[in-house]
C-alpha cells in the first residue's frame, strides 16, 4: 500500500502542469480503444521502447500483456529489455541517481499516470496525456532543449521528437479588454519526423489507451460482468413482476 501511495503521490506531481495550463489551451480528446487489441499492443511497444528507459510501471507484469492478446513468446521475444523473466515488473533500466542529475527529479512509476486526476476538470487523466505528447515543441532556453503548452516549463524531454519532427506553436495577438494578448492558433512542421501528423496522432493515441488499460487492466472485464449482470436483472426483474401478478390475481 506504501509503494502505491508512493506512485500515487508521484503521478501527480507529473501531471502538475495541467493544473498550470487551465485557462491555457483545452485538452484534445483521446480516442478511446482500451477495447482494441491491435492499438492496445502497439501502444505497448511504444511505451516499452520509449517510455520504460526512464519511467517504470513497477506495479505491471509483463507477462500480464498477454490480456491483450500477445503470447508468452511474443513478449520475450519483443518486448523484454529491461529483465529476462517474463514475470517480472516493468522496472526501468536508468539509474535513479542518474536521472535525478539530468532532470531534477526521479521520473514518476507510470502505472496508475492515467487515472491519477483528472486534467484539471477539462477532460480525463488520458485526454491531457495525449494532448501532452502532442505539444512539445523546441525551445534553446531549456536544458533539455524542449518546452511543451500543456506543461510549461516541463523537464522531460520529447521522447517521440523523431516520430513527430519538430514543430513550433503559431500564435495570433488579439485584443481583450483593452489587452494584446497572444492565442494559439495551430502549428507549423519545421522538420519532419518518421510519421505523418495524423500517423504521430495515432501513435500517441495507442500509447494514452495502453497507459489508461494499464492503470486498470480489469476495467474490460469488469464493464462486459456489469452490462451482463444488469441484463440478468432485467430479466429476473420481468420474471418476478409476472410471478408477483400471477400469485396475486385470484386475491381481491
Amino acid at each position: 500500500m506504501k509503494k502505491i501511495l508512493i506512485s500515487l503521490l508521484a503521478a501527480l506531481g507529473f501531471m502538475a502542469g495541467a493544473q498550470a495550463s487551465s485557462g491555457g489551451i483545452a485538452w484534445d480528446k483521446v480516442p478511446n480503444k482500451t477495447n482494441d487489441l491491435a492499438s492496445l499492443q502497439n501502444g505497448a511497444k511504444l511505451f516499452v521502447n520509449y517510455c520504460l528507459n526512464c519511467h517504470s510501471a513497477a506495479f505491471m507484469r509483463f507477462n500480464r500483456l498477454k490480456d491483450i492478446g500477445l503470447t508468452e513468446q511474443q513478449i520475450k521475444d519483443n518486448l523484454l529489455f529491461t529483465t529476462e523473466k517474463v514475470g517480472e515488473t516493468m522496472v526501468s533500466a536508468i539509474d535513479p541517481r542518474q536521472a535525478k542529475e539530468w532532470f531534477g527529479a526521479n521520473p514518476p512509476d507510470l502505472t496508475v499516470i492515467a487515472r491519477s486526476r483528472s486534467a484539471a476538470g477539462q477532460g480525463t487523466g488520458g485526454d491531457y496525456l495525449y494532448t501532452y505528447l502532442r505539444t512539445y515543441y523546441p525551445d534553446d532556453t531549456k536544458a533539455s532543449g524542449w518546452n511543451n503548452l500543456a506543461f510549461p516549463n516541463v523537464g522531460m524531454p520529447h521522447a517521440l521528437w523523431e516520430l513527430q519532427g519538430k514543430r513550433v506553436p503559431l500564435y495570433e495577438t488579439v485584443s481583450e479588454h483593452g489587452q494584446e494578448v497572444h492565442v494559439f492558433k495551430g502549428w507549423e512542421q519545421v522538420t519532419p519526423g518518421t510519421l505523418t501528423p495524423a500517423q504521430y496522432d495515432q501513435a500517441v493515441g495507442d500509447l494514452v489507451n495502453y497507459l489508461q488499460w494499464m492503470a486498470e487492466p480489469a476495467q474490460n472485464t469488469r464493464i462486459r460482468v456489469g452490462v451482463w449482470v444488469l441484463l440478468f436483472l432485467s430479466v429476473m426483474t420481468l420474471f418476478t413482476w409476472r410471478l408477483n401478478a400471477a400469485y396475486w390475481k385470484d386475491i381481491k
